[in-house]
């Protein structure tokens, strides 16, 4: 049985835009900082899990800034 891609839903061997990736990205990391928040919320939080999260939230963030770079030209250049 086939999965069938609506109008709406990118294949995914389709390539993104730097833009759509900026969206992206942005999106996963408000997603991350979401689910950071939540964890750290409870009680009996998994220090581990949030620690994880935290540098991978901080990757996304790097990455996001290298490709704003990349997008938008230096203006001192």
């Amino acid at each position: 049985m086939t999965e069938r891609v609506g109008p709406d839903q990118s294949a995914a061997n389709e390539d993104l835009t730097p833009l759509e990736r900026l969206a992206l990205m942005q999106t996963q990391h408000r997603t991350l900082d979401q689910k950071i928040i939540e964890l750290q919320a409870r009680p009996w939080q998994n220090q581990l899990l949030v620690q994880r999260l935290k540098k991978e939230k901080l990757r996304l963030k790097e990455s996001i800034e290298r490709l704003k770079d990349d997008i938008i030209p230096d203006l001192n250049a």
